[in-house]
């Protein structure tokens, strides 16, 4: 098994369900004691939103870059961002390494295209569901047409994400107003839900959702697990 190098603290509560999520696979799939060989770094996440809200991503960008060298020199094999948003520098991350930087929309849009499907409702921040970094990606490695929630539900989402949900909190009054942006995004036409911040899962999942829903945060996790478990092959970096 590979080591997987883990970025986290954005917030730790998705964090931890990473974590959570990795030794359970590795449990189910081998048994007994076996558990994940992770090497992980959580940063103050408060110091991060801050540069967000600064508007401040090249200093975001140095710091993740610098914390990605360090897992590659600790042994990791792969390096995760464990957040949908801080992709946003995902390609200075991959740049600062030789080791592959398991991109989250990849992964989450490759489970939606092995669905058939082709127009996701993405929930998210803001910054994911304005910014080029995510959708386009999808659109344009993908060919998906996700549906956008309008401004006022996209204010709802980032603000419980933000003022909830990276606190520990989860309200059935959010839960509700989740659902009914869903209800919206289904009647726009949406085929299935992106859960498209890593503490989104705390709130809704497929026992609320009736359209397939597509959680990042334990796609992202099992395609760590199935890389760290195959034969490492030479990175297009590294050759």
């Amino acid at each position: 098994m590979q080591t997987i190098g883990l970025i986290g603290g954005m917030s730790w509560e998705s964090t931890a369900v990473y974590y959570r999520r990795l030794n359970e696979q590795v449990r189910d799939r081998l048994g007994g004691l076996h558990s994940a060989d992770i090497l992980m770094r959580s940063v103050d996440f408060d110091a991060i939103v801050s540069l967000q809200k600064l508007g401040h991503w090249d200093e975001a960008s140095r710091i993740l870059a610098e914390i990605a060298r360090g897992l590659e020199r600790g042994g990791a094999g792969c390096v995760l961002i464990c957040t949908n948003t801080m992709h946003k520098l995902a390609d200075d991350v991959q740049q600062a390494v030789s080791i592959p930087v398991l991109h989250i929309a990849d992964v989450t849009a490759a489970a939606i295209k092995a669905e058939s499907l082709q127009r996701p409702l993405l929930l998210a921040t803001r910054y994911t569901m304005e910014q080029d970094f995510y959708v386009a990606r999808l659109r344009e490695r993908f060919g998906l047409d996700p549906v956008i929630p309008d401004a006022d539900d996209r204010t709802v989402i980032h603000d419980i994400i933000f003022d909830e949900l990276c606190q520990g909190i989860v309200r059935e009054e959010s839960r509700k107003l989740y659902l009914d942006i869903i209800g919206r995004g289904k009647a726009e036409g949406a085929d299935g839900v992106i859960l498209g911040c890593t503490e989104i899962c705390l709130l809704v999942g497929p026992e609320h959702i009736d359209l397939p829903v597509f959680d990042s945060t334990m796609l992202h996790a099992d395609a760590a697990i199935e890389f760290s478990m195959v034969k490492p092959a030479p990175h297009p970096r590294a050759a």
